[in-house]
């Protein structure tokens, strides 16, 4: 009994710790297509990454709690820059393009081989990719040629499911196990994997608190 309270008071800790963190402000302070452009390195920086549509913009706006802080292309598969917003002064998040929506292996060889890929390997304070993944549709073949790659770059990952209101609980249970699996497979994959939805806010507070332990101390 008391494992389990000190438990719970600890996650409940974490959560209101996320809470807080995602409560400040938050402001977009760069954007750039070239490595050499990139901001100094400064706080700790977390970065979103995810096929085109699979809801990346959507999940920024509910953790950040504002609706059009990032924006999703009108087209998409279009957005080819890294968009850096400062959190509160505490955390960094990094925007990533989204990849796979036209020819799905060579859009990730053509547009992560380069700026992408030099980022993430390259960037002394990137703590975590956060990788999003379609809970309504099969693991495509970029998301496994990103996840290989993330492997390559030595970047902690961590998988989220998206759009999870949208999907019946046997099949998202299936979803869930089938993820958890493939994150076994992946040196580089952190094994807690979260469930979430924008439209809901299922595992939005989780997210948080997951993020809020890679932030600077308040």
């Amino acid at each position: 009994m008391q494992k389990a309270a000190a438990l719970a008071a600890e996650q409940a800790a974490a959560i209101e710790a996320g809470r807080l963190l995602f409560a400040a402000e938050c402001q977009f302070f760069f954007a750039t297509q070239q490595l050499d452009q990139l901001p100094p390195p400064g706080g700790p920086e977390v970065a979103f990454a995810g096929r085109s549509n699979v809801g990346k913009s959507s999940l920024i706006n509910a953790l950040t709690g504002r609706k059009a802080l990032a924006r999703a292309s009108s087209q998409p598969g279009r957005t080819r820059q890294l968009n850096f917003f400062d959190l509160g002064g505490r955390l960094v998040l990094v925007d990533m393009p989204g990849y796979g929506y036209a020819q799905a292996a060579k859009d990730v060889k053509e547009d992560w081989q380069g700026l992408m890929f030099e980022y993430l390997r390259g960037r002394p304070t990137l703590r975590r990719v956060v990788l999003l993944l379609d809970a309504r549709i099969e693991i495509k073949p970029s998301d496994l040629a990103v996840m290989d790659l993330l492997d390559r770059a030595a970047v902690t990952y961590q998988l989220v499911l998206t759009k999870a209101d949208s999907v019946k609980p046997a099949a998202l249970g299936a979803k869930r196990a089938e993820v958890a699996a493939l994150a076994r497979k992946h040196p580089a994959a952190y094994m807690d994997m979260i469930t979430t939805s924008s439209e809901t806010g299922l595992g939005i507070a989780e997210l948080r608190a997951a993020l809020a332990a890679l932030a600077e101390p308040a």
